[in-house]
C-alpha cells in the first residue's frame, strides 16, 4: 500500500468531507487529512512490481488545455441534453482536427442498453485503406436514473468479439482518433515526467490504448472491478476536472480483507444489512473458505454476494479505507493500476465527489 492520504471514513457529515454516494446507495464520508507526496521512482518502481496502485498527484499542469477540457465539458452538456453525437462532432471546431478520418457509419447500438452513439472511422492514405472500422461509442455508466455519468471509448473492430491486442495499428490509429477528438490526452500521452515513469515500469516506451474519456457525475461512477485483457500492462487514470475517491486494491489482497471482514462476528450486522437473507450470508461464508472458488466467483459476470458487500455495504468500505486503500483524485492527479493477469489486476471503485461532473482519461498502456 501507498501513502494515499486518507484514514478519516464515518457514517455521518462533516466539513470538508466527502460523500460517497453512488446509484442510491450512500455509503459515508470520506476526509483527506493531508496531500500525498509525490512518490521517488524507486517507490514507484517497487508498488508497480508488487501489483499495487499508486498515486502521482499534481503531475499534471491542467491549466494548459483549459480550453480543451472546457469543450468536452460542451460536448458532454450536449450529448446529456440528446445532441447526436454524429452532429457534435460535424461542428467546425472538430471537422478540423479530424481531416485524417473519413466517418464511414453511424450506430444506436440497439443491443447494447446502457450505449448511446457509436460513430465509425477508416483512415485512408494514397486512396488505400490503412486502418478500418475505427470507433468512437458514447455510453452511460449505469442505468440508474440519476446517475449522468457518461464515457466515450475508443477502439476497432468487433466490440466484445475481436483480439484488440493483436493489431497494434489499428489500436495505435484508435488513440489518434482519441488525440482528435479530446486533444487534453497530450496531458498523458504528452507529460514527459509521466513518460519518464512508465519506462521503467514496461521496460519500453509507452503505448497509449483502449482510451476512454470519462465524465463521473455526481450519484455516479464505477463498482469494484478490473481492467485486465491480454497484451496490457496496467491503466493510467488521470483527473482533468472535479475530483473522485477511489478504492483500489489488488485482487489477492481485496480476497483477503474480504475474508476477513465477513469472518469477523463484529460485522454481522452490516453484512445482514446487504445480505438480508440468512442463506446468502451462509453461502458467502461458505465461499470465504475455498480461495479458488472465491477468486472464480468474483470473475463471474452476476458475483452478487461479494458485490453486495463491495460496493453496497458502508462498514466494509469504511474497513477499506481505514486499510490505506483509499485515494481522493483531484484535477492533475494520476494514478497508476497494474493490470498484469486475473490473479494479480489492481480491482478498483469508483465515486464522484462534488456537485458537478469531471472529467477524467482512463487509457490502457502496453510496451510499444
Amino acid at each position: 500500500m501507498s501513502n494515499t492520504g486518507i484514514r478519516h471514513f464515518q457514517t455521518s457529515p462533516e466539513s470538508h468531507a466527502g460523500k460517497l454516494s453512488r446509484r442510491g446507495w450512500a455509503l459515508g464520508w470520506v476526509a483527506e487529512q493531508q496531500r500525498p507526496d509525490m512518490p521517488d521512482s524507486d517507490t514507484i518502481l517497487r508498488v508497480w512490481r508488487a501489483d499495487a496502485s499508486i498515486m502521482l498527484p499534481g503531475i499534471i499542469d491542467v491549466a494548459g488545455a483549459t480550453e480543451d477540457i472546457a469543450r468536452a465539458c460542451r460536448l458532454m452538456e450536449q450529448t446529456l441534453d440528446g445532441t447526436d453525437l454524429e452532429a457534435s462532432f460535424e461542428q467546425s471546431e472538430y471537422q478540423s482536427r479530424l481531416q485524417a478520418f473519413q466517418m464511414v457509419g453511424v450506430s444506436s447500438e440497439e443491443h447494447d442498453e446502457q450505449a448511446i452513439e457509436k460513430l465509425y472511422f477508416d483512415v485512408e492514405q494514397d486512396d488505400v485503406c490503412i486502418a478500418e472500422s475505427l470507433w468512437c461509442k458514447a455510453s452511460w455508466l449505469s442505468f440508474h436514473d440519476e446517475d449522468a455519468s457518461l464515457r466515450f471509448r475508443f477502439s476497432f473492430g468487433m466490440e466484445g468479439f475481436e483480439d484488440v491486442a493483436a493489431d497494434p495499428l489499428r489500436q495505435q490509429w484508435a488513440g489518434t482518433l482519441c488525440d482528435a477528438m479530446f486533444p487534453e490526452s497530450r496531458l498523458i500521452t504528452a507529460n514527459t515526467r509521466l513518460l519518464d515513469i512508465l519506462r521503467p515500469l514496461l521496460g519500453a516506451e509507452p503505448a497509449f490504448v483502449e482510451r476512454i474519456v470519462y465524465f463521473n457525475a455526481p450519484n455516479g461512477g464505477a463498482q469494484m472491478h478490473h481492467d485486465v485483457e491480454r497484451g496490457h500492462a496496467g491503466v493510467v487514470y488521470a483527473q482533468l476536472s472535479g475530483a473522485t475517491f477511489w478504492l483500489a486494491l489488488s485482487k489477492p489482497r481485496l480476497m483477503d480483507e474480504l475474508h476477513a471482514f465477513v469472518s469477523d462476528p463484529a460485522h454481522d450486522g452490516a453484512l445482514a444489512e446487504v445480505l438480508p437473507r440468512a442463506a446468502d450470508r451462509h453461502e458467502l461464508a461458505v465461499l470465504m473458505q475455498d480461495r479458488t472458488a472465491l477468486s472464480a466467483y468474483m470473475e463471474e459476470s452476476d458475483h452478487e454476494l461479494v458485490e453486495a458487500v463491495m460496493d453496497r455495504s458502508p462498514a466494509f468500505t469504511g474497513y477499506l479505507v481505514e486499510r490505506g486503500y483509499a485515494y481522493r483524485l483531484e484535477a492533475g492527479d494520476v494514478l497508476l493500476m497494474p493490470q498484469r493477469d486475473l490473479d494479480t489486476c489492481v480491482w478498483h471503485s469508483v465515486f464522484c465527489l462534488g456537485d458537478e461532473p469531471g472529467e477524467a482519461l482512463s487509457f490502457a498502456i502496453r510496451a510499444a
